[in-house]
């Protein structure tokens, strides 16, 4: 299969499952339309929930290589696209200058494509994979309009001009994945050119089917009352809800503890793997043994 295809909603979700990942019908659709569309996939949702990891099983599931732009306040087109590697060029004419070669002919092995560093966007334009690549577009959110008006011209048609080397348009155009906490609206126009799907946090039920994927060795009772507890705590009024995957390395450190029930003791002592800032644990703390109780009481 020479590209990302694949050749139902059911088939989505059987392959995503294959690969470890648990996802709602809804997602599923929007992938599959997103791969027959041709159409960058934006997904929204708070921190946790799995959007990034969309991105590395579809990688898995139809064997391709996963390129990651990682967003961040400040970054531009040199650190996405491409840059010249500067310390090699230099040493490149100092060689050449010693066996007195012409500048014209110094000049053009100067700009040759032995001395460009592939940033991630043009990793994915140029390509040479069998399969077209994933590309994930991490946390848009955190870069700026200008670089996301930048990031719409690429995704417009897959091309870039490298003054020295000329124009570079994709064989295999690679599949796109981006994410958004949503600490800023992302442009419509960027929007319109993609597929949108917003990812919760799960329900109790998909939690721990989701858990059970992915340690299966835990007890089911266990299992049930860790996400009863998970679930509980988001409802809290926190500085930073744990997602899921906070959820995953509770339920392991509980198996590395040898722990067989969840008691009040068993919670503050192993705290730091789902809260990860001191005025959420001392929430939960000033929460008290009730609050654990009552949770419980209410998943029985």
């Amino acid at each position: 299969m020479k590209d990302l295809d694949i050749s139902s909603i059911d088939a989505v979700e059987k392959a995503l499952m294959d690969v470890g990942y648990v996802p709602e019908r809804s997602l599923s659709t929007a992938i599959f339309l997103a791969l027959r569309l041709k159409k960058p996939l934006f997904l929204e949702g708070e921190p946790g929930v799995g959007k990034t990891d969309v991105a590395v099983r579809l990688s898995q599931v139809f064997n391709s290589r996963l390129i990651r732009l990682q967003c961040y306040e400040g970054i531009d087109a040199s650190s996405a696209l491409y840059d010249w590697d500067y310390p090699k060029q230099l040493l490149f004419i100092r060689m050449h200058e010693a066996i007195h070669m012409e500048k014209e002919a110094m000049a053009k092995g100067l700009y040759h494509e032995r001395f460009l560093i592939r940033r991630p966007l043009l990793e994915a334009i140029w390509n040479e994979d069998p399969r077209p690549p994933i590309l994930l577009i991490d946390e848009l959110d955190r870069s700026d309009e200008e670089f996301e008006a930048f990031l719409l011209e690429i995704l417009s048609d897959f091309q870039v001009t490298i003054p020295e080397l000329g124009t570079i348009k994709a064989k295999k155009r690679p599949f796109v994945v981006i994410t958004s906490n949503r600490t800023r609206d992302v442009h419509d126009a960027l929007k319109r050119r993609c597929l949108y799907h917003w990812i919760d946090y799960p329900s109790l039920q998909k939690e721990y089917h989701i858990l059970m994927v992915h340690v299966p060795q835990l007890e089911e009772n266990l299992a049930r009352n860790l996400v009863a507890l998970i679930q509980g705590i988001r409802r809290l009024d926190l500085l930073k809800k744990p997602g899921i995957s906070e959820t995953i390395d509770w339920a392991r450190s509980l198996l590395e503890l040898g722990k067989e029930e969840i008691t009040w003791e068993v919670v503050q002592e192993t705290i730091g793997c789902v809260l990860k800032y001191k005025e959420d644990q001392r929430l939960l703390k000033e929460s008290g043994e009730a609050f654990l109780k009552e949770i419980l009481k209410g998943d029985r």
